[in-house]
């Protein structure tokens, strides 16, 4: 008998509302101490909602306000443009993923307390 795959966690995005593979999403979090992050790791401290690995799907989230509601708090200013630069340096769509467009690195990148 072959060895059952292996549960992979699903979530869904805050814009577009699809659901796919955790790993597939990225995860910005809201930390106890009230700073909004992207988790990179997916392990960090905090209320979490995820977005698709696709620019639209950020400015959509971002226009709406659909991380405000998802994380239960109003993002500031600051917060929504460092997430909008964020957002501008993802790929347009999907397609840029299978070549490689992402880098996930690793750890929390903080957007709250950055000098511009």
């Amino acid at each position: 008998m072959p060895p059952r795959p292996r549960h992979q966690p699903q979530r869904t995005c805050v814009a577009c509302r699809q659901t796919g593979n955790k790993r597939g999403l990225v995860r910005i979090v809201r930390t106890p101490t009230g700073e909004v992050a992207i988790d990179a790791t997916g392990k960090l401290a905090g209320r979490g909602a995820y977005l698709c690995r696709q620019r639209a799907c950020w400015e959509l989230a971002l226009k709406r306000k659909a991380l405000d509601r998802a994380l239960k708090m109003t993002l500031d200013e600051a917060a929504n443009e460092r997430l909008a630069t964020f957002a501008r340096e993802l790929p347009a769509d999907d397609g840029a993923l299978a070549e490689g467009g992402v880098d996930s690195g690793a750890g929390m990148v903080d957007i709250t307390n950055q000098d511009e």
